[in-house]
């Protein structure tokens, strides 16, 4: 168990993006807990841009006052942090290693299903289909003559 940390990033155009740094155990939740992972000044963000996700079906209500969230809820975040400018969408961080091992990035995993199989032996199915249905046509002419 755990918490994503979710972090603002200015811009040098002047507008926020959120960053979702990675995953830290609850015992260092707070951000004195790790202080090594404090990034301060300029830096580079690189990881998969992912729209807002303001519900969830199966999500519990997100408790702004006690900095909990179970839907990462751009608006909403940037609501209630009194952010300015933010963008519609965060950043999920790579597995880049932060300072002092924390937080964990790159645990957002993208997979994409290989149907290319059922797709092939689906139209070949249907093929067969037509064919058949094209010689039954055909024969039925063929004997009506």
């Amino acid at each position: 168990m755990g918490f994503w940390v979710m972090t603002p990033l200015i811009t040098p155009d002047g507008f926020t993006v959120l960053v979702n740094r990675g995953f830290v155990p609850v015992d260092r939740r707070d951000s004195a807990t790790r202080a090594a992972g404090q990034i301060e000044g300029e830096t580079t963000v690189s990881g998969l841009v992912r729209m807002t996700e303001p519900k969830g079906t199966l999500l519990r209500a997100n408790d702004p006052a006690a900095g909990r969230w179970y839907s990462r809820d751009v608006a909403a975040i940037a609501k209630a942090r009194d952010l300015n400018r933010v963008a519609p969408y965060f950043i999920d961080a790579d597995a880049t290693a932060n300072p002092g091992g924390l937080p964990v990035g790159g645990l957002t995993v993208v997979s994409f299903y290989n149907h290319h199989l059922l797709y092939a032996l689906t139209w070949f199915a249907l093929a067969l289909m037509l064919a058949v249905a094209l010689g039954r046509v055909v024969r039925d002419r063929y004997l009506r003559k």
